[in-house]
């Protein structure tokens, strides 16, 4: 029987929490982190770092998937991450529902981490039916709080998890979650990954580089119309597009149409962007909407400038004047101007593109996210014992 205060009563009136009730020297708290799929996206990386950097002696992780989707996969087999496939099906179906919902009744697991908007829609309603002892939800886009339904589902999750201070904000004031359910915790990157070899970017070629979903958020055209402001200026730029998604096909006729499309380059997503980073004079996004993107990350840590859109969080991640620029969203003519002032200016490449590395390293290192994700899972699980031991005595 289920009491209202979510505690399940067995054996002749004892109290207990699924996946809870175990002994404190058990072993480490298992951790499922469930994702609609593993296919090249920000949540994703995110999911695989955290997954493979905690500590394994005080938590076990495993990876759920939805759909079918596996482009990163190869990361959590590397770091013998358990990934567990919910459907065959290219989209969440019956049949990835029925299948979570079997494996949160038979699984003991201590803590579900939903990473992405349906898994944190369907997580929250069968995690709480199967008696999860603790679920986390996350927000990590501007959208994610209305896509999710928060201002009906807050209350189904222990706790959320926002990546930016802008989302926070829009949970608490728009959503009415109560602040201090909710902390941020930025996005890390592996620094030293992505650090650049000793060799010195070449000032003979510049090259743009936007590595973004192929969506309609990421607003390629605006971007593309800025090139085509911009090529006649800079006879040697090259626009490099980086990405899978619907919008392929759109994008790719809207820059063959476009002047100076010749020099415009569309390449699928890659698992190791290393290399296009090291190429690149600078990174480029023309998003209409951002959460927390972890390419910009990425790219500060290569020590290559950011050139963004004053949207979502990049505001609290691109230092304008100093780690890059930002402008406005749909303004060709001021994307335009903002990558030629860079491409114009070696110098200012190169002291943006450190500043960046610094700010990557001190702000948004891997081992700083994971740590305070350990924190969260700590006092989330020791609230919880504290609540089994009252109900027991």
């Amino acid at each position: 029987m289920l009491r209202a205060d979510g505690i399940l009563k067995v054996n002749g009136g004892k109290d207990r929490y699924p996946g809870l009730d175990r002994p404190a020297d058990k072993g480490p708290a298992r951790i499922v982190l469930l994702l609609e799929e593993l296919n090249f996206g920000g949540a994703q990386r995110q999911a695989l770092e955290l997954a493979l950097n905690l500590s394994t002696a005080r938590f076990r992780a495993e990876i759920w998937t939805m759909a079918a989707g596996d482009d990163m996969a190869s990361f959590a087999e590397k770091g013998r991450i358990p990934v567990v496939h919910l459907s065959k099906r290219t989209w969440v179906g019956p049949d990835s529902l029925l299948n979570l919902w079997r494996r949160l009744r038979s699984a003991r697991i201590d803590i579900l981490l939903l990473m992405t908007v349906v898994p944190n829609i369907w997580g929250r309603l069968l995690g709480r039916l199967a008696l999860v002892p603790i679920i986390i939800g996350a927000c990590r886009g501007v959208s994610s709080a209305f896509r999710q339904h928060e201002t009906l589902l807050w209350p189904l999750v222990d706790h959320h998890i926002c990546n930016t201070i802008a989302q926070k904000k829009q949970l608490c004031n728009r959503r009415r979650v109560p602040e201090p359910s909710v902390t941020v915790i930025p996005n890390g990157v592996n620094t030293e990954f992505f650090k650049p070899p000793a060799t010195v970017r070449g000032a003979d070629r510049q090259i743009i580089l936007c590595i973004a979903r192929l969506v309609p958020e990421k607003d390629h055209h605006t971007l593309i119309t800025a090139f085509g402001l911009l090529a006649p200026r800079h006879p040697e730029a090259e626009l490099w597009i980086v990405g899978d998604g619907s919008r392929r096909k759109s994008i790719s006729e809207y820059a063959g149409q476009a002047p100076f499309g010749g020099r415009i380059r569309l390449m699928p997503g890659q698992l190791d962007i290393r290399p296009l980073l090291w190429q690149g004079s600078v990174l480029v996004l023309s998003s209409l909407e951002e959460g927390l993107p972890n390419v910009v990350l990425e790219a500060m840590a290569s020590g290559l400038p950011v050139i963004a859109t004053e949207v979502g969080g990049l505001p609290e991640v691109v230092e304008h004047g100093r780690t890059g620029l930002l402008v406005p969203s749909r303004n060709a003519a001021a994307l335009a101007d903002a990558l030629s002032l860079l491409l114009s200016d070696e110098k200012i490449r190169a002291a943006f593109g450190r500043e960046g590395a610094k700010r990557a390293l001190h702000c948004y290192s891997k081992t700083r996210m994971v740590r305070e994700y350990e924190q969260i899972f700590e006092r989330l699980l020791n609230t919880r014992r504290i609540s089994v031991q009252a109900a027991a005595g």
